[in-house]
């Protein structure tokens, strides 16, 4: 039998595997610095809800990608120190980030994280790989209907121009 016809733990990484976990990994080290910032300006319960549900998704996405990268001997991507925690009412308005844009950004990172997740499973031939990105990919999908519902609700939904067909004269 062939080298990748065991135990897919003990099958090597390709170099297309370890770019995506470490680049999706750096990748979230660079959003909960943010997210972290954004909790501190958000004045909505619900969004400060959601950064804080996204801050443990990702540290708990980075547990299991530094596993596996520790596993298979490669060096961890730098990580950002924790954000103190400030109220909202301590920065100055003008300084402050307003929730529709802290919604807006967290919009677009969460289609972004799909896409990422997507292609790690494409490019995964280790199936424990392609099933850890296939739950990363499920729990984003979630978060962003999450997301999608208190935009709406909230009214910070910004839809891109609307088409309509034409109506067709018999």
């Amino acid at each position: 039998m062939g080298i990748l016809s065991g135990n897919s733990k003990d099958e090597p990484l390709h170099d297309g595997e370890v770019f995506g976990a470490w680049s999706y990994m750096i990748s979230n080290n660079g959003l909960l610095s943010i997210y972290q910032a954004f909790i501190n300006h958000a004045g909505d319960k619900e969004l400060k809800s959601m950064l804080e549900e996204a801050v443990r998704t990702m540290k708990d996405e980075n547990q299991s990608i530094g596993e596996l990268l520790k596993e298979n001997g490669i060096a961890l991507p730098p990580a950002l120190p924790d954000r103190p925690v400030a109220s909202a009412e301590e920065i100055p308005v003008g300084a402050r980030f307003m929730d529709p844009e802290i919604s807006a950004v967290i919009s677009v990172n969460a289609a972004q994280g799909l896409v990422a997740c997507s292609l790690v499973m494409g490019q995964a031939i280790r199936e424990d790989i392609a099933l850890m990105f296939g739950q990363f990919h499920a729990s984003k999908a979630l978060f962003g209907a999450k997301l999608l519902r208190l935009n709406k609700e909230k009214a910070w939904l910004v839809p891109p121009p609307l088409h309509y067909a034409p109506t067709v004269a018999k």
